[in-house]
């Protein structure tokens, strides 16, 4: 047993050696191996050249629609109401038909003045034969002096109440007239106030219905002082003109025909140091009505030869804000800038870059200023446009910095 037992500790023994003599073998070959193995590749970014271009720098002003005309559609005269002549809600011609109000009142009443002219104008022609048959005689003294003074006076009276006859009759046509009641201008009526049926006009004029004319329609605006210096030196620069105006709706949208500056108020308002201003837009669809909300978007200034990037292009850290440049070795270069204005998905570069620099766009937290990568093309800064609620503000962005983009 004595020589068994030793003969199974010597074989164990064997057996460790063998394996640990495998394992230092496989140490060995795993660190030539690893002297061997190749760098790592590059990382794939996405770079964009910076351009320099013409940027039109766009501003922003809350806006409310309004009708280029509004008319109030009133009962003038005291009368019932007979019959209403349209649709609510639907677009009326000018001179057309509205409301009618019972006549027969008024037609009585315009006989009655009509009447009461015939009489005025017989007692005209009465004291016209007198006046002629005592003139010759109070001549000759044939009658006294004052049968012929009375008898001029009761002409000059007799005149005067067919003068007065003749305006009782215009008044009574114009009561007449006002029981038709027709639109005065092409628009949009809106619902009516009084049914047919009432009595109307006691008192004071009824109101029966509103008439706006909705194309074009006129969107009222405020600028503040320092954007309306900007914006009147870019119409100055422009030739007097202001350039077309879009209008932002209150869902977003951007309203499909372009609109055109009319007026300027006078003065700016001494308590919110705001000028306003009214902008018309086509209207042909209806779309607009008075009242709505939005926003009027226009170009308030052009930057010359500004050098532009995306705006995700840039980081921002410690109120520092850089891109990442790669040169033409394909190294990364952190370089600082100082940012103007934006527009659209832009920046405005006014230091630390130059036209033709490739800058990363997407991958930059794959870059590593000093490091090398593999650079892959983006399409350059396409046309500037202010994007929806973007206003400047300062020369900075106003909603959001540019440089977070970047960092995402």
């Amino acid at each position: 047993m004595a020589i068994w037992h030793r003969i199974s500790d010597s074989g164990r023994q064997s057996r460790v050696i063998a394996a640990l003599g495998v394992a230092a073998l496989a140490v060995a070959l795993s660190a030539c191996d690893g002297g061997e193995q190749a760098a790592p590749p590059a990382p794939v970014v996405v770079v964009t050249e910076a351009v320099r271009k013409d940027v039109p720098i766009y501003g922003e002003f809350v806006a409310e629609t309004d009708a280029r005309e509004t008319v109030e559609i009133r009962a003038r005269v005291q009368a019932f109401l007979e019959a209403q002549h349209f649709a609510e809600g639907t677009i009326v011609e000018k001179n057309q038909l509205l409301f009618t109000l019972d006549r027969r009142e008024y037609e009585a009443k315009l006989a009655q003045a009509k009447a009461e002219l015939e009489v005025a104008r017989a007692r005209l022609g009465k004291a016209e034969t007198d006046e002629r048959r005592l003139k010759p005689l109070a001549e000759r003294k044939a009658v006294p002096q004052q049968d012929y003074d009375d008898a001029v006076a009761d002409l000059l009276s007799a005149r005067a109440s067919v003068a007065a006859a003749r305006a009782n009759v215009a008044a009574a046509e114009l009561d007449l007239g006002y029981t038709t009641i027709r639109s005065p201008i092409t628009g949009l009526i809106g619902k009516r106030l009084v049914a047919p049926g009432n009595l109307v006009g006691k008192g004071e004029p009824t109101l029966l219905d509103t008439v706006s004319s909705i194309d074009p329609i006129r969107v009222n605006a405020t600028i503040s002082e320092a954007e309306y210096l900007r914006f009147f030196a870019q119409r100055e620069g422009n030739g007097s003109e202001s350039g077309p105006l879009d209008l932002i709706l209150v869902d977003g949208s951007v309203f499909p025909h372009q609109g055109k500056l009319v007026i300027v108020d006078r003065a700016v308002d001494e308590k919110t140091g705001t000028l306003s201003f009214v902008a018309e837009f086509p209207n042909p669809d209806g779309l607009l009505r008075p009242g709505q909300f939005g926003r009027v978007r226009a170009v308030i200034e052009t930057v010359r030869d500004a050098i532009v990037v995306p705006k995700r292009a840039v980081q921002e850290l410690q109120g520092t804000q850089s891109v990442l440049v790669v040169g033409a070795d394909d190294t990364v270069e952190l370089r600082s800038i100082q940012p103007g204005e934006t527009a659209g998905d832009l920046l405005i570069v006014r230091n630390g870059l130059q036209a033709g620099e490739r800058v990363i766009v997407d991958g930059i937290q794959k870059a590593r200023p000093g490091s090398r990568v593999s650079p892959t093309t983006a399409a350059a800064a396409g046309p500037a446009q202010a994007g929806a609620g973007e206003k400047v503000q300062d020369g900075k962005p106003a909603e959001k910095n540019a440089g977070k983009a970047g960092e995402k």
